[in-house]
């Protein structure tokens, strides 16, 4: 066994500075034998040790293929967003609100002409009664809560 060394000697053998040789130290890697003294031979041999464990654990297979998985993953979502973007800039994207506003408008207009039927019906058929007309507009209204009993599940569901 040779004698105690200074961290400036340990760091010159290993071509790091002291104060790493100091945070390795306090890791258990180099081997403190006293006050500002280190074992050289066997503090270079862990030091190799650790570094070589280091070297071997970003070789795993497993590890490797994971942060492949994760490069693709992110590639892929990347790919998507800039397609999003390009698709916005063609204008092939409608924006949902716009969509649901003109929906909203078109369904307003059918429902109140569906509503106005039997007085229409009433004007052009003068021979109905007025139960008849009673009857189409049940009917009319039947059906139109109907339709938005079912958006209402649809929308729940």
């Amino acid at each position: 066994m040779s004698a105690p060394v200074t961290a400036a000697v340990v760091a010159r053998w290993l071509g790091i500075s002291q104060e790493a040789v100091q945070a390795l130290a306090r890791r258990g890697v180099v081997v403190k034998t006293g006050r500002g003294r280190y074992a050289l031979e066997e503090s270079v041999r862990r030091v190799l040790a650790h570094y070589r464990d280091l070297a071997s654990d970003k070789g795993n297979p497993a590890s490797l293929a994971d942060i492949r998985a994760q490069r693709i993953r992110l590639a892929k979502a990347a790919a998507d967003s800039q397609e999003l973007k390009n698709a916005a800039l063609r204008g092939d994207l409608v924006e949902a609100g716009a969509v649901e506003r003109e929906w909203s408008g078109v369904l307003r207009t059918v429902r109140a002409g569906m509503l106005a039927v039997p007085s229409r019906a009433a004007q052009r058929l003068p021979h109905l009664s007025a139960h008849d007309v009673g009857v189409i507009d049940t009917e009319v209204r039947d059906v139109l809560t109907e339709i938005g009993e079912e958006k209402g599940e649809e929308a729940e569901a």
